[in-house]
């Protein structure tokens, strides 16, 4: 009888199957397990445990995998590489096995790290972490430096105290002629995901981190006492903000002086339903059917290029062709080629729908099923003339210059507002897009050329000038 905590060759697996079937087994097992109740110290040991089988499977992974690759195995399933074979085969992303086969090469080449965690003595991220800074020495120096880590590890120094100890190390054996700024591993990889949102991933040389926080630090101060954004968010609008001005200044290849574009998708069916009410011509219209929408606001100062798109109605091709004579799958394919003619070109159906159906400027002169040119939608002259009188954004308070702000209807263009000097401002990014469009609050020019803003409550007001002298 095998005694608790012992190993019993009786138990051990025979293969890799019976490995791979008695990790699932048990997994399953805590994956399905009622734990609610279970005491807090088994709730604790259970995810101890869990950590330590993830620092066994990394390794394992690891091990397997680099075998697999040296031997081509991949190639037996019609793949050209193990990225991408993991990719189709194993259902990871692109980017997940990118990372799967950078974990396999980094434990290659720390022997002592990989034995760590293959004996569930480190965590995988603690693991990581040491890599990335024995990484930094002098390659015959990084496996002693690996040691001495885990050695630390494991006797109960913290992760600031690793770092203090690899700083060390490092301060003691870089080279004084050579000093590894991470040139060869710099990289960006910007993922989208659902509803065009992204992530952001990268490995920033020291000089290209130092001039992207220079952006950062420039672009996302605080814009007032109402700027109540996080320092993560400010960090974000200041990146949109930096890109948007890049695109704006004219220096980029393509699309140099092109200014921020609304691409209004809108499908055949959604262009000939109904488009009376306002709320719903703006769910129709201003959402796009396909990619990202564009935020709350982006219409106001904007060129607009409204895009109609379409797909095939199945059913409705076969009853058109069913009163047809002769052969039906013939006269399916004569209507879906003639339909292309009638739908497609500046007079095409879709065009004529379009611009016979929406207000402007979506019903602008069309491209060839259908794409409308870019139409702006504050004409240059009141553009100058706007900049000519506010100066700066006319946010109270804020003196970003006209090359970071945009134009702003004060009552909106869904409600009538027209697009004249009396009823336009100056407004920075955030004034315009967040203070106004995401978080209503309003802002108001008086007849003296000054502005008064105003939370939606009503319970803040800022002014650009002082408020009136009390009546002696």
């Amino acid at each position: 009888m095998c005694v608790s905590g012992d190993r019993c060759s009786q138990s051990l697996p025979q293969s890799s199957g019976a490995a791979l079937e008695m990790v699932l087994t048990g997994l399953d097992w805590l994956a399905k397990a009622d734990l609610a109740s279970s005491p807090a110290a088994v709730q604790a040991d259970c995810l101890r445990g869990m950590e330590r089988a993830l620092s066994m499977h990394t390794a394992a992974r690891a091990r397997v995998l680099a075998a697999f690759t040296a031997q081509a195995g991949y190639e037996d399933d019609g793949h050209g590489s193990p990225r991408t074979w993991l990719a189709w085969q194993t259902r990871i992303t692109r980017p997940a096995a990118s990372a799967a086969l950078a974990s396999m090469r980094r434990l290659k080449a720390h022997h002592a790290v990989a034995d760590a965690l293959a004996d569930g003595a480190i965590s995988a991220s603690w693991a990581r972490q040491i890599t990335d800074w024995t990484e930094l020495l002098p390659e015959e120096a990084r496996d002693d430096a690996d040691t001495i880590l885990l050695a630390a590890a494991a006797g109960g120094a913290d992760l600031s105290d690793l770092a203090s100890l690899a700083e060390e190390m490092r301060r003691r054996l870089a080279r004084p002629d050579k000093d590894d700024d991470g040139f060869d591993d710099r990289s960006v990889r910007l993922a989208t995901t659902l509803g065009g949102a992204g992530k952001l991933h990268g490995e920033l040389t020291p000089q290209c981190a130092a001039a992207l926080q220079s952006v950062l630090d420039a672009l996302g101060k605080r814009a007032g006492p109402e700027d109540i954004r996080s320092r993560d968010q400010r960090q974000h609008d200041a990146l949109e903000e930096a890109c948007r001005r890049l695109m704006a200044a004219g220096c980029l290849p393509d699309r140099a002086g092109q200014s921020t574009q609304l691409q209004l998708h809108i499908s055949l069916d959604e262009l000939t339903g109904p488009l009376d009410d306002p709320a719903d011509r703006d769910r129709r219209g201003l959402t796009p059917a396909h990619g990202p929408a564009a935020g709350p606001g982006y219409d106001c100062d904007a060129s607009v290029a409204p895009i109609v798109t379409g797909r095939v109605d199945h059913e409705l091709l076969d009853k058109l062709a069913a009163r047809l004579t002769g052969d039906q799958a013939a006269a399916g394919d004569l209507i879906l080629q003639h339909a292309v003619a009638l739908l497609s070109g500046p007079g095409g159906l879709a065009s004529w729908l379009r611009t016979g159906t929406l207000p402007r400027p979506a019903a602008s002169v069309s491209l060839p099923l259908d794409v409308g040119a870019v139409t702006e939608t504050i004409p240059a002259h009141l553009r100058r003339a706007v900049i000519a009188r506010d100066k700066h954004c006319a946010a109270p308070g804020c003196d970003q210059p006209p090359a970071a702000c945009q134009v702003h209807h004060i009552v909106p263009r869904s409600e009538g507002g027209a697009t004249k000097l009396t009823n336009l401002l100056l407004l920075c990014s955030f004034h315009h897009l967040i203070l106004v469009h995401r978080w209503g609050w309003t802002i108001s020019l008086n007849a003296d050329g000054t502005t008064t803003a105003a939370s939606p409550d009503g319970s803040r007001v800022l002014r650009s000038h002082s408020p009136p002298a009390a009546a002696a």
